[in-house]
This record gives structure tokens, C-alpha cells and sequence, in this order.
């Protein structure tokens, strides 16, 4: 097949399973099933994956309709080296109590650093206060 330009080249990989990273940092495995010019998807069957560490959980969410605006990364995933991971598969809720104690523990090193910092006089402009680009 020649090659296609933009998103036209991802025909080929309708129907197939893919690794989705957003803007956002959530990672979403499901199949995609349909794209447009702008990059929009569709996936279905999809599930978002949480990692903390060496472990992951698995949260269903179905028929997923991602902007492409949002999307970081799109791979598709090798079904038979799926299951060859180092990583253990824990329960939802067990990923996402990791998960919060994991964003709970930064929290507490971005107080410990900026106070350090204000110590030393100075400061880190906070992310709301900066200007979008």
C-alpha cells in the first residue's frame, strides 16, 4: 500500500487493539474501530489502565470516543506479547488506593521543595498563574 498522509495512514489499524496516552496522563487499551481527519477515535471495548509501580488495574469503560486534540500517543498492542508483562494485575480498588496514596506522597515533597525554596527566597510560579501557550 502507498503511503498516506496524516490520519489517513491509521486505516490499516481499524479493527486492531491500541495503546492510547492522553494529554492528561490516563492510558486507554481498546480497539479502535474508527477515525476521522482531525484525529478523532473511537474505541471500544476499552479499559483505563492505572500504574503505580509495578502493579496496574484495569477500570472498564466501554465504547470511548477520544478528541484527537487529546491524544499523545497511539500504539497498537502486540496480542501475543500482551500478557508478557513484568507488572501484576491488582483489583480496582487496590489500584486506586496505590494510586492516591502515590499523588498523596508527591503533595508532600512539592510542600517539602517549595518551602525549602521560599526559605531560600524563592519561588515557583504556581500553574494556574502561567500563561497557556
Amino acid at each position: 500500500m502507498n503511503y498516506m498522509p496524516g490520519t489517513a495512514s491509521l486505516i490499516e489499524d481499524i479493527d486492531k487493539k491500541h495503546l492510547v496516552l492522553l494529554r492528561d496522563g490516563r492510558t486507554l487499551i481498546g480497539f479502535l474501530r474508527s477515525i476521522d481527519q482531525f484525529a478523532n477515535l473511537v474505541l471500544h471495548q476499552t479499559v483505563e489502565r492505572i500504574h503505580v509501580g509495578k502493579k496496574y488495574g484495569d477500570i472498564p469503560r466501554g465504547i470511548f470516543i477520544v478528541r484527537g486534540e487529546n491524544v499523545v500517543l497511539l500504539g497498537e498492542i502486540d496480542l501475543e506479547k500482551e500478557s508478557d508483562t513484568p507488572l501484576q494485575q491488582v483489583s480496582i480498588e487496590e489500584i486506586l488506593e496505590e494510586q492516591r496514596v502515590e499523588q498523596q506522597a508527591k503533595q508532600e515533597a512539592d510542600k517539602l521543595k517549595l518551602q525549602a525554596l521560599k526559605e531560600r527566597g524563592l519561588s515557583i510560579p504556581r500553574a494556574d498563574t502561567l500563561d497557556e501557550y
